[in-house]
């Protein structure tokens, strides 16, 4: 995936034996019950006898799964419970099981509600879905998942040839080992909180990697890292130098990215505060927002304002019967829609705004009407009115600069025809709240939501 964390890489060679390095204060076998940093007959601290260019035969495969789980042990003070299956597909049989294929060929049944939800930030526009968008970023991006349901773990192999990314190995194994600890079954209700849980489970799983590729060549002997076809996952070179334009949705991948990146930092920080102790206690109690994961000196005490959005639609619209009514996007997703959209500049992954750092709360409320028309009301509230001042202006830019939008009337904008956002939008702000109400022509705009003035 784009934008490595990992430091420290250790340069091995594929085909040998991994030695170890420096002394082991630990038996040959432990005494007594399993013992963290022991799994399956080997210590973290063993080497294996692997040829990684071919790929991993089953007993060799048995070898590197029990040695990690015992460095993930070591590295994160926990004892897996019970072992772990480890199977390798390639990319072509994960895009078939996900239904994802590149070309909006997705199995998944159409969200009109949710595309509501992705249409407001401007990245995911009216002529394709969610969740095709969804699924072929995800078919292309993933390296390997944790299944819950199954207790299984998958890794997507980066080459032709089956192959173990000791990096996406030890990221998983430290799903597993949190589900058989603290359980991975819970649910989030809306995207932001959705993103925040994330920046737990996927921020601590890249914080152990990280741990553990620390050791690689510092002390650990690590088996050889196959070759990617593009090792960052976004724009490639086509021979001629010229940039190749990625295979999925950008802004899209900058909001699902976000735990991977910003959550380590955040649990470094709890860990540097309390140890593992409270990086245990987060699965408890998990940050409210993305805001907490962006900025931890507000976890926890900063909890994000609950805005509600009232209904004055005519007779004509109405709200999707959906429970929730509406969605939170969070300060991760409105970073993304402005960076995606001109508004901010720098590098993509630093999750750093002036506009969307001060969000205080949002609620995008989806609407509909019988002629198959939607729309949607979506209210931010911002810690100050300075704050609610510069999102408005960055919002209003990105329809006029990056959407050709008109504005036939003070605060309406109408995005033309022949463009992915082909609505009209009404952008108010008052005092730390801005409102944005989108329908498809300007008249609809009063008919999904009536201004309270009015």
């Amino acid at each position: 995936m784009r934008k490595e964390l990992l430091i420290a890489l250790a340069v091995v060679l594929a085909g040998c034996t991994v030695p170890s390095f420096g002394g082991s204060d630990h038996p040959e076998t432990p005494t007594g019950e399993d013992a963290i940093g022991y799994e399956n007959g080997y210590w973290y601290d063993d080497s294996v006898t692997v040829t990684t260019d071919d790929g991993l035969n089953e007993s060799e495969r048995e070898a590197v799964v029990a040695r990690t789980m015992a460095r993930v042990e070591q590295v994160r003070g926990l004892e897996f419970k019970e072992p772990v299956p480890v199977s390798v597909i390639s990319r072509a049989e994960y895009q078939n099981r996900s239904g994802g294929n590149g070309s909006g060929g997705s199995s998944r049944p159409q969200d009109p509600w949710n595309d509501q939800v992705w249409e407001a930030l401007l990245l995911i526009g009216e002529d394709s879905g969610s969740s095709d968008e969804i699924d072929d970023t995800l078919s292309t991006t993933v390296q390997g998942y944790y299944s819950p349901s199954q207790d299984e773990i998958v890794i997507v192999s980066p080459t032709e040839t089956p192959q173990i990314d000791r990096r996406t190995l030890s990221h998983e194994l430290v799903h597993a080992l949190q589900d058989q600890h603290f359980g991975l079954n819970g649910s989030a209700e809306t995207q932001d909180t959705q993103l925040s849980r994330q920046g737990v489970t996927e921020g601590e799983a890249n914080y152990v990697r990280v741990l553990y590729e620390r050791r690689c060549g510092d002390g650990w002997g690590c088996i050889a890292l196959p070759d990617r076809p593009s090792d960052d996952g976004g724009s490639s070179s086509d021979g001629d130098g010229d940039s190749q334009e990625p295979s999925y949705n950008e802004g899209l991948f900058t909001v699902l990215y976000q735990p991977y990146v910003t959550g380590p930092r955040f649990i470094d920080q709890v860990r540097s505060d309390g140890g593992w102790d409270a990086v245990d206690a987060l699965h408890d109690d998990f940050p409210d927002s993305t805001e907490q994961v962006l900025h931890p000196e507000k976890y926890p005490g900063e909890e994000p304002v609950n805005v509600s959005v009232a209904d004055r639609s005519s007779d004509e619209w109405s709200r999707f019967d959906h429970d929730p009514v509406g969605d939170t996007v969070g300060e991760t997703s409105i970073y993304a829609m402005m960076y995606h959209n001109g508004q901010t500049e720098g590098d993509r992954y630093s999750y750093e705004s002036e506009i969307s750092a001060g969000w205080g709360g949002d609620l995008v409320v989806p609407y509909r009407n019988g002629s198959g028309g939607y729309g949607y009301v979506w209210e931010t509230r911002w810690d100050t009115e300075e704050d609610a001042s510069e999102f408005a202006q960055a919002y209003r830019a990105a329809l006029t600069e990056e959407h050709d939008a008109s504005q036939p009337r003070s605060n309406v904008y109408v995005v033309p025809a022949d463009d992915q956002f082909n609505d009209a939008f009404r952008v108010v702000r008052s005092d730390k709240t801005v409102r944005i109400v989108n329908g498809p022509t300007v008249s609809d705009l009063d008919e999904i939501h009536q201004p309270a003035e009015s």
